[in-house]
């Protein structure tokens, strides 16, 4: 990799960032362990998904999740630990709470469980080696994690109870996990609730998008401390913009250190007028204010880099989080 070149590999991250970054990209680390890469433009256009009417789904015990695949329990569970974002952000928008969690931040913010949240106990470890004694303190029915990053807890969760691993390739996986999980939960009347709403909100964006011209727009959204990633077209979330606005970051193949690295001038080249940025420890903004080329981005001559919550950005995966994040997303870029 040539010098400027942002990269995660370069340098060793801490437990937290790397549990952070991970979280991140769910869709880099899904392929990592031999699952397909999401398509881009695989999800249908805002416009094109809301106009399709909501209704509640039907109690079920075996569900289907979005990519096809079947997952059976026994009783309707009601004690859940959430391992990975999406779960926290589904459950939330069912009515429910989860019994253990390892998105404290994200549960305990106003516009999800507030002080409830932080009373949620939190399961200790790094991501994907969280520790199982905690987890089986809990007592639950049913555990979720994230595919790719979780299953080699199955053994040892499954001592106690069921595992389901999910993976978010689009915001169309999280109105699919968040139909399912409806459906074990026997809420129905929540979730078509929920994703009414949330159907609602994508057709308003993309609206105030195109009136504001914010569709023609480049924007960029990143994440890192001293060493940085761009969300490319192929991560969920640089995907889900590449939906309101213009989003020229495709992936750049290769394996975790290269598929998501842009140097500074590849940044510069591309010219972002609006640039979101998820840091941890280090604020990236800060790291790099006195590098030259930085400045040159319009977004950063312009200031228009803005810091935005991790615990949003980087771990909600759900229809809750893309809502919020749409909204954030749509006013910093008009103000």
């Amino acid at each position: 990799m040539r010098r400027g070149a942002f990269s995660l590999g370069r340098h060793r991250a801490r437990p937290a960032l790397r549990r952070s970054l991970l979280a991140l990209i769910p869709l880099v680390l899904v392929a990592s362990c031999g699952q397909s890469d999401p398509r881009p433009g695989a999800t249908a256009s805002p416009k094109a998904t809301a106009a399709a009417p909501v209704a509640p789904v039907s109690a079920a015990l075996t569900v289907t999740d979005p990519h096809g695949g079947t997952f059976t329990l026994k009783k309707k569970p009601e004690r859940v630990v959430c391992l990975t974002g999406l779960c926290d952000d589904a459950l939330v928008e069912l009515g429910l709470t989860p019994v253990a969690t390892t998105t404290p931040a994200l549960l305990s913010r106003s516009d999800y469980l507030g002080a409830k949240g932080a009373g949620v106990p939190v399961i200790p470890g790094s991501f994907g080696g969280e520790d199982v004694a905690k987890i089986a303190e809990a007592k639950p029915d049913l555990v979720i994690g994230l595919a790719g990053v979780h299953d080699q807890l199955r053994t040892a969760v499954e001592k106690f109870a069921p595992l389901w691993v999910v993976q978010v390739k689009s915001y169309d996986d999280s109105i699919g996990y968040l139909r399912a999980l409806a459906q074990l939960t026997d809420r129905g009347r929540q979730q078509a609730e929920a994703e009414s709403r949330f159907r609602a909100k994508l057709t308003e964006g993309a609206a105030r998008a195109k009136a504001a011209g914010l569709d023609l727009t480049p924007v960029l959204a990143m994440y890192g401390g001293t060493s940085v990633g761009v969300n490319t077209t192929e991560d969920v979330l640089g995907h889900f913009l590449s939906q309101f606005f213009a989003y020229p970051w495709p992936s750049k193949g290769g394996g975790f250190e290269t598929a998501q690295a842009y140097s500074i001038e590849e940044i510069l080249a591309k010219a972002p007028q609006v640039i979101f940025i998820q840091s941890f420890g280090t604020k990236v903004s800060d790291h790099y204010k006195d590098n030259p080329v930085w400045k040159r981005v319009p977004a950063v001559s312009a200031g228009r880099v803005f810091e935005v919550p991790t615990e949003l950005w980087a771990s909600g995966r759900g229809t809750r989080a893309f809502g919020i994040i749409l909204d954030e997303a749509l006013a910093k870029a008009a103000g």
